[in-house]
């Protein structure tokens, strides 16, 4: 299913985060929102999976407004891994995996084999299959972590909404991860800090600046010197990879660039957005 985001503004602890953005998440892709700490990214996606209520604008899934949608209709549809995530769960790996059927259950009804079958191969999707009976309050950050995103994963939803989904991963199940979400092919909005591993998994991406969309397109064609410079502040040169051909983003870590980003709120004067 596809992700229509139309003029949309959020606002927050009483100020505007998000003001007039439009993008697309389109069917089967990976689409990346990135941008600096603040520009707006969480709280895009957290409308986008109803925690927060847009002050205008809509989310359109497959051509409907999400919220005219019930909840659970809309949780069949999308699941997401939110960055503030419970750790309190006083419960086990796979009952928390489980929780994910639960827009499928009526009222105390228990799993079934179909449920079980999906739960066991949400777990070992994520590589936490061995774990399935910890609890869940003794796993490390990153366990958690892969344990919350087979909940999402057992949810079975069209959309996947993952705001800064490697956290806590150590890299090589960042790697898993990127090559799971590549191989799923499911329609999938996700926020990354690590500008390489978006240029490397996303089919798009949108960059988000002072709460609005500056820049969308392939990565190839967003990810450039110019804007690196103006949204990000950093000096930078794009390369190709040696070993798979993205684009490779390689920073000056002894300098910022000159001059910094411009006003907030501004366009970036260089930066094209591709439709």
């Amino acid at each position: 299913m596809r992700i229509d985001i139309e003029d949309l503004h959020v606002a927050y602890a009483g100020r505007t985060v998000v003001a007039g953005a439009h993008l697309v998440a389109a069917e089967g892709e990976i689409t990346g929102l990135v941008g600096p700490n603040g520009s707006g990214k969480s709280t895009l996606l957290r409308a986008v999976y109803r925690h927060l209520r847009p002050t205008a604008g809509r989310v359109l899934l497959a051509g409907t407004d999400l919220r005219e949608l019930s909840p659970v209709r809309s949780a069949r549809h999308v699941a997401a891994l939110p960055q503030e995530r419970g750790s309190d769960f006083e419960l086990s790996v796979r009952e928390v995996v489980a929780m994910g059927r639960t827009p499928y259950k009526r009222a105390f009804a228990g799993e079934d084999a179909a449920d079980r079958d999906i739960v066991s191969r949400a777990l070992a999707d994520v590589g936490m299959d061995a774990h399935a009976g910890r609890r869940f309050t003794a796993l490390s950050g990153g366990e958690r972590q892969r344990v919350l995103l087979a909940r999402a994963f057992a949810q079975d939803p069209d959309v996947l909404v993952l705001d800064e989904p490697t956290n806590h991963l150590d890299i090589r199940h960042q790697v898993d991860l990127l090559a799971l979400l590549r191989s799923q092919r499911r329609t999938t909005l996700v926020s990354l800090h690590d500008l390489n591993a978006a240029a490397s998994v996303c089919d798009r991406l949108h960059v988000l600046h002072a709460g609005a969309v500056v820049a969308s397109g392939p990565p190839r064609d967003v990810l450039t010197p110019e804007l690196m410079a103006e949204v990000f502040g950093v000096r930078a040169v794009v390369v190709d990879h040696p070993l798979t051909g993205d684009a490779l983003i390689a920073f000056d870590h002894r300098a910022p660039a000159s001059p910094q980003a411009p006003v907030s709120g501004s366009r970036p004067a260089t930066v094209r957005c591709v439709r």
